[in-house]
C-alpha cells in the first residue's frame, strides 16, 4: 500500500504542477502533509512521550534537506521534464548513492556483489541520460529536469543517512513530523512570490483532488503505514519494497499522462533497477524472522547484526 501511494505520487504531483508554479505545488503537498501529519500525532501519537527542544530541533533541521531541497529541485524538475523520469531516477539512484557513501566512507564493506550493482547502477544513469540527450521527446529541457531529478536523489540520499542520528531520540511520526513541518515552512517562503499570482479560483477541481491525495495519501497516510510495515517485516524487507515504485510510477505516467521514453532509456532503467538491487541485497534475499508478541524483527536481532542494518 505504501509503494502505492509512493508510486502514484510522480504523477499526481505532475497534475498539479501543470496548473501551479513547482515552488506552490511543493507548498500545497507537504503543507497538506505537515497538517495531516499534526493530526495523525493527535490521534495516534503517544502522548506521554516527551521529546527534548535538542531531539525536536534536530529533526526539524533534517527536514530543510529531505523535505524542502528535495521537493524544491523535485517540483522544479517536474515542471521540466515527465514524472516518468522522477519514478525511475529518484527511488533507484537514492539507494545507490547510499550505498556508494557508506562503502567509500569505510562504514560498509563493498563486496563483489555489492559492488557490481553500484557499478551497473551508474552505468544505467548513464545510458538513461543519454538516452535522454538523445531522445526527440522533451530534448535539454527534459535533460535539465533529470538533473533536478537526480539532485533530488542526493539530497534524499543524504536525508537517509543523516536520519538515523539527528533523529534519534525521537519516535518516527513525531520526527517525520517535525521535519515535515520546516520543510513545508521554507517551501511556503520560497513559494511567497508566486503564492498571489496563482488564479486559485479558477484552478480545476482535479488540481485540489490531487493535493488533498498527496498530502493525505501520499504524506502522512503513506508515512503511518510504511512505519508499521518496518515493525512487522524489519527495515530489510521494507526497503525491498522500494524497487516497486518505479513500477507503479511507470503504470500511472503511461496510463493516466500518457508519457512514455525510448528503447535507450528503458536499457537504462532496466540496468539501473537491476544494479540497485544487487547493491541492496549485495545477491542475497533478506529472510522475514519471527518476533516474540511486543516486538518488531529489528528487536531480535543480534547487537551485530542491528548495528550492520
Amino acid at each position: 500500500m505504501t509503494m502505492v501511494l509512493w508510486g502514484s505520487a510522480f504523477s499526481s504531483s505532475k497534475s498539479v504542477v501543470e496548473h501551479v508554479p513547482p515552488a506552490v505545488g511543493a507548498v500545497l503537498r507537504f503543507g497538506g502533509g505537515a497538517l495531516a501529519l499534526l493530526v495523525a500525532i493527535r490521534l495516534f501519537g503517544d502522548r506521554r512521550a516527551q521529546v527534548s527542544s535538542r531531539n525536536g530541533w534536530r529533526a526539524a533541521a533534517v527536514g530543510v534537506l529531505g523535505v524542502f531541497a528535495y521537493n524544491g529541485f523535485f517540483f522544479w524538475g517536474l515542471s521540466l521534464a515527465p514524472s516518468l523520469d522522477a519514478g525511475i531516477l529518484i527511488p533507484v539512484m537514492s539507494p545507490v548513492l547510499t550505498s556508494t557513501v557508506l562503502v567509500l566512507t569505510g562504514k560498509e564493506r563493498a563486496g563483489a556483489a555489492r559492488a557490481t550493482g553500484l557499478v551497473l547502477g551508474l552505468v544505467g544513469a548513464v545510458i538513461f541520460f543519454i538516452g535522454v540527450g538523445g531522445s526527440a521527446q522533451g530534448g535539454s529541457s527534459r535533460l535539465w529536469g533529470d538533473v533536478l531529478f537526480l539532485l533530488s536523489a542526493v539530497c534524499w540520499a543524504g536525508y537517509t543517512l543523516l536520519g538515523p542520528r539527528v533523529m534519534s531520540g525521537v519516535d518516527p511520526l513525531r520526527a517525520t513530523t517535525y521535519a515535515t513541518c520546516a520543510g513545508a515552512l521554507l517551501l511556503a517562503v520560497l513559494a511567497a512570490p508566486d503564492l498571489t499570482r496563482v488564479l486559485w479560483s479558477e484552478l480545476p477541481a482535479g488540481v485540489w483532488l490531487n493535493t488533498v491525495y498527496l498530502a493525505v495519501g501520499a504524506a502522512a497516510l503513506a508515512n503511518l503505514l510504511y512505519y508499521r510495515g518496518v515493525a512487522t517485516v524489519g527495515p530489510a524487507n521494507a526497503s525491498l519494497m522500494m524497487f516497486t515504485v518505479p513500477v507503479v510510477n511507470t503504470l500511472c505516467s503511461t496510463l493516466l499522462l500518457g508519457e512514455s521514453f525510448g528503447w535507450l532509456q528503458a536499457t537504462g532503467a532496466v540496468v539501473l533497477l537491476v544494479g540497485a538491487a544487487l547493491a541492496a541485497t549485495r545477491g542475497k534475499l533478506p529472510t522475514c524472522r519471527t518476533a516474540p508478541a511486543g516486538q518488531s524483527p529489528a528487536e531480535t536481532e543480534t547487537p551485530r547484526r542491528r548495528s550492520t542494518t
